[in-house]
């Protein structure tokens, strides 16, 4: 793909998706895209970077000047949608974007982040790390930086630091996404049961993670988690490459120590090998020490100097929706990607140790945390919420053979099992009316993949009077 080309996106209003568009516009290719809706930031990205972009699905403008060489599919693209149905009529060549990542992105010395939770921030922090270190790596990662940068760049540079996800990659190619991404050097932060729709038990979903960990090559490098060893030790068996780990406990090859969060962001130490490294972040969250441990061992191994990578690290800024403080005066109100039970658990733990006023827990799971496998793994998740209200879910389709999904009253009765008070709301504007009688010092966490329609915005605009 050296040649300059026409490249049309279906579904390219997603925040990955737009970047890479973005990304092959400034190469030189002729970029075009298609989407049933385009909302700030995306569109206004879109139009600054001067690519022409449409709403809807119109075979006539997407064959305007006659087919595109390349059509990327997303996943919005539906069986029946003309465009997609126009790409196999006629084959025209197409990808999904996992598979342009591999043609385009991926470079010789392939980092990838992956794991249950921690991969977004993990591989935004170490596109910086690298960035700021003389690297100038290729980079994408599923989510939206606050500090003006895209998502995703293509670069001349051999380094690649990709976030790997382990959902599946597209409608024709069910094996996850980082199965495209031929690591050389990988980060792997959590290994917890997800994505039910996808991996119907634990083991297909951890047998995942193992296979990722078989591709290192022998001189590769895997940077692991002490929890992963300590959960799921026979994943390592699958490679021969060098295995560095982190976390908390002093058997860590990397150990962060000290940490001590409070609403100014968290300080921690990180130990190795007898040296004493001293981390402030301004980001929130304990776990953060845990992404930034991870972050800090791959890039010291792979040679950067450890106070480069300090600076670099306190001085990055996390992507939206991450613990992002929404309003901060008498209340504050936070919105987080969180839309699994874990993830839910891990934001409000780390919300308590901060804050001490009554939590409330506004909650959407994904259609994985709405099957009926996943019902344990609620138990106890809230514990650190006073409340949780369960909105109005998302319309999700049902998967044949299975049970109906949970809706909104059913999840509230799960979680009910082991929290005394969560509620169901279905009404938006009810939900932000009993939400606005919050007092000072309480604190509203928005947790899940959805945008909430909303809420956060008319809740803020009723808090601020």
């Amino acid at each position: 793909m050296q040649e300059k080309k026409r490249i049309h996106f279906i579904g390219i209003c997603g925040v990955a998706m737009s970047a890479l568009a973005i990304s092959l516009h400034k190469l030189g290719h002729t970029v075009t895209g298609s989407d049933k809706g385009f909302y700030p930031p995306v569109s206004n990205h879109l139009k600054e970077a001067g690519i022409s972009y449409y709403p809807g699905w119109h075979v006539e403008k997407m064959t305007k000047n006659g087919n595109p060489d390349l059509v990327v599919v997303g996943n919005v693209a539906g069986s029946q949608n003309p465009e997609w149905l126009c790409v196999q009529k006629n084959g025209i060549d197409y990808v999904s974007y996992p598979e342009l990542m591999e043609r385009m992105l991926i470079k010789k010395n392939s980092i990838v982040c992956a794991g249950t939770y921690g991969k977004s921030t993990s591989t935004a922090l170490l596109a910086c790390i690298l960035a700021q270190n003389g690297r100038d790596p290729s980079y994408m990662f599923g989510g939206v930086p606050q500090d003006g940068m895209l998502s995703a760049r293509i670069s001349d540079s051999p380094w690649s630091v990709v976030e790997g996800d382990e959902y599946k990659t597209a409608k024709w190619d069910e094996k996850a996404k980082f199965f495209h991404y031929a690591p050389t050097h990988l980060l792997l932060t959590s290994v917890v049961w997800d994505h039910a729709d996808v991996y119907p038990t634990e083991e297909d979903y951890i047998n995942a993670f193992a296979e990722l960990v078989g591709m290192l090559p022998d001189n590769g490098l895997l940077i692991v988690s002490g929890k992963v060893l300590h959960q799921n030790a026979a994943i390592i068996q699958r490679t021969a490459a060098p295995v560095v780990t982190y976390g908390k406990t002093a058997d860590n090859d990397y150990q962060y120590t000290n940490v001590a969060s409070s609403t100014v962001g968290v300080d921690f130490d990180i130990l190795h090998k007898d040296i004493t490294y001293h981390v402030h972040t301004n980001e929130l969250g304990d776990y953060m020490a845990d992404n930034m441990t991870g972050c800090f061992a791959l890039c010291h191994e792979i040679g950067l100097n450890p106070d480069d990578i300090i600076a670099a690290i306190q001085s990055f800024k996390n992507i939206k929706r991450r613990l992002e403080k929404r309003f901060d005066h008498d209340v504050t109100v936070f919105d987080d990607i969180a839309h699994s039970p874990k993830k839910a658990e891990a934001v409000l733990r780390s919300l308590r140790q901060i804050y001490h006023g009554h939590i409330y827990a506004v909650f959407e799971p994904n259609t994985g945390n709405r099957l009926e496998e996943s019902i344990p793994g609620y138990d106890g998740a809230f514990a650190e919420a006073d409340t949780v209200i369960i909105p109005r879910l998302s319309i999700v389709k049902r998967v044949p053979g299975k049970p109906a999904p949970l809706n909104g009253h059913s999840l509230t009765s799960v979680i009910q099992k082991t929290h005394r008070d969560v509620r169901y709301v279905e009404d938006d504007d009810q939900l932000v009316a009993e939400l606005a009688k919050a007092k000072d010092g309480d604190v509203i966490v928005f947790l899940g993949s959805h945008g909430f329609r909303g809420m956060i915005e008319a809740l803020v605009s009723k808090l601020q009077g």
